[in-house]
């Protein structure tokens, strides 16, 4: 048997559906019959599956037979990480598909199921399955706790991201940190104040955004008593404050160019003067910038001085948006979910699969931020162990609504067939010949159909990074 092959516990007692069911189903996929829907020979298994079918047909059941697989998926059901239930069952009985849904069950399938469709299903289970592995994992691992807040480093993008803030932590150089608003530039940015030899000093954080020139600079720089009317005493500005430690200046793009020649001077003076003051003051500070806007391109239009762009885009870090690093997205919602269970006292612990599928396919135009008010909200209105869809809000519930109107099962069976052609194409070093062979079609046919799913316009693109997974067509 393959060793990468999905492995399967069918809980039936009917011996010859399970054999046409592993045969149908190929080499692919290992199942394993569990008679009696009881956990009795499961518990003497090494590992659990990465699926449960479950038959809950009602055809020839024994008395009570029905009652013990609900009683099966309950108990599965306990575990920290169950694995996903998926439930075969009569065409019409709506009762029992209900029951099987509120007993957690992954997804249902008619009897006879369809075999594409069967195993589209159990692959996607599968993903769910490491997903949920990989969850447990991030939260064994425990490391640096704190250090870099609600972000998670477990993908490509953000190691490459927290690999560079490492490095440039330990000089004492200025630090442009980019990307879109919600993304955790600030985190970032106390991140790096943290890694710093600056750690024991003060981590000072400003905003730009959307304030007066006048109260901008009072908050930069402070004043003296009766700099300006309602000046009724000294006051010490943001650059004092962060002196010895971090000033953290957010949004630095919407900075006037006024204010801009007074940033400079400071930082190339190292000292500066309070309003309604001749006297320099000496600060020695770290200064760390952030900001959703082009910079470069702001220079080119006159809109921010090029030479104070210079001076702080000595190292620039750039945070990719959340939709182009959506393997995190699972991880980050589990983390909030955690955290606000502990501070609402609430039970919740995980997501259902449509609610984290919903979750994953959402575009997230307001990043992180938006993720977590999310997760805030389905914490709130959640009421079992797990967040469903309909906890979430109006928003993903709408967009889950019109994509699965959207994804007909005429395009999932085009969508699967056009993978599994590319795959077997890649296996076969791009051979047609032997690529019908091993699908036991004729050549003709598999040249109609690689006209018709368009397969030659990804001739050029890498079968290697093709998933085989089948997706829905967004």
């Amino acid at each position: 048997m393959d060793e990468e092959a999905l492995h399967v516990w069918f809980c039936t007692s009917d011996t010859p559906f399970v054999q046409l069911i592993a045969r149908a189903l190929g080499a692919e996929f290992e199942v394993h019959p569990i008679e009696a829907f009881n956990l009795n020979g499961a518990r003497r298994q090494t590992e659990w599956p990465d699926v449960v079918l479950l038959d809950l047909r009602l055809e020839g059941e024994c008395p009570g037979r029905g009652e013990a697989a609900f009683q099966l998926m309950q108990e599965i059901q306990q575990f920290d990480s169950p694995p996903p239930m998926i439930a075969i069952l009569d065409e019409d009985n709506r009762e029992v598909t209900r029951r099987a849904v509120e007993s957690g069950a992954y997804d249902t399938l008619a009897s006879p199921p369809d075999m594409v469709e069967l195993r589209m299903v159990l692959r996607r289970a599968q993903r769910f399955r490491q997903v949920e592995r990989e969850l447990l994992r991030l939260r064994s691992q425990q490391a640096t706790p704190g250090l870099f807040g609600d972000f998670v480093i477990s993908t490509e993008p953000m190691q490459r991201v927290f690999a560079l803030a490492q490095r440039v932590a330990a000089c004492d150089v200025s630090v442009l940190i980019t990307g879109e608003t919600g993304t955790g530039k600030d985190m970032l940015g106390r991140a790096i104040h943290q890694l710093s030899p600056r750690a024991a000093g003060p981590f000072v954080a400003f905003s730009c955004a959307n304030l007066p020139e006048t109260l901008i600079e009072d908050e930069l720089f402070g004043h003296e008593k009766g700099a300006f009317t309602g000046a009724m005493g000294t006051r010490r500005g943001r650059f004092e404050a962060a002196h010895q430690g971090s000033l953290f200046l957010d949004e630095i793009g919407d900075l006037a160019l006024g204010l801009q020649a007074k940033l400079l001077r400071v930082l190339q003076q190292r000292s500066l003067e309070r309003l309604g003051s001749n006297t320099p003051i000496n600060v020695n500070i770290r200064l760390l910038c952030a900001t959703h806007r082009n910079l470069g391109e702001m220079v080119e239009q006159g809109e921010f001085r090029s030479d104070l762009f210079y001076r702080l885009n000595v190292v620039e870090i750039h945070i990719p948006p959340l939709r182009e690093r959506r393997d995190e997205i699972a991880a980050l919602a589990h983390h909030f979910l955690m955290r606000f269970a502990k501070q609402f006292g609430k039970s919740v612990r995980r997501f259902s699969p449509v609610a984290l599928q919903a979750l994953e396919e959402y575009s997230w135009p307001g990043n992180v931020r938006e993720l977590e008010n999310a997760v805030q909200r389905a914490v709130v209105m959640a009421d079992g162990p797990a967040v469903e869809l309909w906890h979430l809000p109006k928003a993903f519930c709408n967009g889950w609504e019109q994509q699965q109107e959207e994804c007909s099962y005429d395009r999932e069976l085009r969508e699967f067939k056009r993978r599994l052609i590319v795959r077997v194409l890649r296996d076969c070093d791009g051979s047609k010949s032997e690529a019908a062979r091993r699908l036991g079609i004729a050549r003709g046919y598999l040249h109609r159909l690689i006209n018709q799913l368009r397969i030659e316009e990804v001739a050029e693109e890498s079968f290697a990074d093709l998933p085989e997974i089948c997706t829905p067509v967004m």
